[in-house]
């Protein structure tokens, strides 16, 4: 899952409007446009436009001791309160979807931001507004100071949520300890249910330790416990209703995730298995699937299911664009800041915080990005 490395649509079938500068005073809070994916491939898909408004989006912000700063506002007028920090570039599975079989090129240690740096960064933007905060990667688990890192995080005035997103490899053993440094939810990331296939996907073993993993999340009380599934034609289509029954007596919310162009992948909308498809799949064997009310800054579609402890969910990445109510901020690991994961606009945080910026030097870094 290596974020630096993805969406780079030079031979994609779709292309995206870009923000004209990182992140900017929204102004009278008036209505932007946000165009939806335009589709020039052979996939049924349609240009749309949403209107948001920064008044209606600050009304949706929780009234707490956190003051929201205007670093926090782009120019489409989006309320950006959950910051997505990657940890570290590495990873230890080598998933075909994710990189090139010789794997990438990573960052130099020294240019990788440490512990005290992410702390003091995160701290920056919780006490600028951010009440989310999710650790990614690369895969976060195999950063050795993790649990570290979590304690000091989970103690940052005005943060609400933990979260992680891992591949679950080496999380059983480590959950214990996470949880009790302040790890509050958990996305664990699981294309097939099918060791031999999980082995030719990710070019590596540990099936079972994912499931492990996925137990002990549910024994140590995480609800829901998240599992996130790339959905590709011809390789684990056939699964979708097999894990579908993995929420009928456990506490998971399967999210079905529309295959998506990353560099190396080799990508095709051929692989590609539209969220119509997947939900007419699902519904023809249960049902009673029925749509729940999401949050407006939600970028999945979420279901249940009569009789269902957990949950169902699509991210339509590709055929349903959900730009318009995006709330998320990316710290990569090498200290730059994103709006977009689509888009290429990055502005680093490292060097100034390595300068000795203080705080508000640091915002007006983040503002004039």
């Amino acid at each position: 899952m290596l974020r630096r490395y993805v969406f780079k649509f030079t031979k994609s079938t779709s292309r995206f409007r870009k923000p004209s500068s990182l992140l900017v005073n929204c102004g009278n809070g008036s209505h932007s446009a946000i165009a939806n994916i335009e589709d020039e491939g052979s996939f049924s898909g349609r240009m749309r436009s949403y209107g948001t408004s920064c008044a209606k989006l600050l009304e949706d912000v929780p009234k707490d001791d956190n003051p929201v700063s205007q670093m926090l506002v782009d120019s489409f007028g989006r309320l950006h309160t959950y910051l997505r920090i990657s940890l570290t570039e590495r990873c230890n599975l080598r998933c075909q979807y994710c990189m090139p079989a010789e794997g990438v090129d990573l960052t130099p240690n020294p240019q990788i931001l440490s512990q005290n740096e992410i702390v003091r960064l995160a701290n920056l933007f919780t006490s600028s507004g951010v009440n989310k905060i999710r650790l990614t990667g690369g895969e976060p688990t195999v950063r050795k100071d993790i649990e570290d890192i979590c304690l000091h995080l989970a103690n940052l005035k005005g943060l609400k949520t933990l979260a992680m997103t891992t591949n679950g490899l080496t999380l059983a053993r480590k959950l214990p300890k996470l949880k009790e440094c302040g790890l509050t939810s958990l996305n664990i990331s699981l294309d097939t249910l099918v060791p031999a296939k999980f082995e030719f996907m990710t070019r590596r073993k540990g099936h079972h330790k994912v499931m492990e993993s996925i137990n002990a999340a549910i024994d140590l009380g995480y609800d829901p416990v998240k599992v996130n599934c790339v959905v590709m034609r011809g390789f684990n289509d056939d699964e979708i209703c097999d894990f579908v029954d993995l929420t009928r007596e456990k506490p998971i919310n399967i999210r079905f995730i529309e295959f998506m162009p990353f560099d190396g992948n080799v990508w095709n909308v051929k692989k590609l298995v539209p969220y119509a498809e997947m939900f007419d799949r699902v519904v023809r064997q249960f049902p009673s699937l029925s749509r729940l009310q999401d949050h407006p800054t939600e970028t999945a579609k979420n279901f249940k299911i009569d009789g269902h402890r957990g949950a169902v969910s699509f991210i339509t990445s590709m055929t349903e664009h959900f730009c318009s109510g995006c709330n998320r901020l990316r710290l990569l690991a090498d200290g730059n800041l994103k709006v977009c994961l689509f888009g290429p606009s990055e502005v680093s945080l490292r060097d100034p915080l390595r300068s000795g910026a203080d705080d508000n030097e640091l915002r007006e870094v983040t503002e004039a990005g």
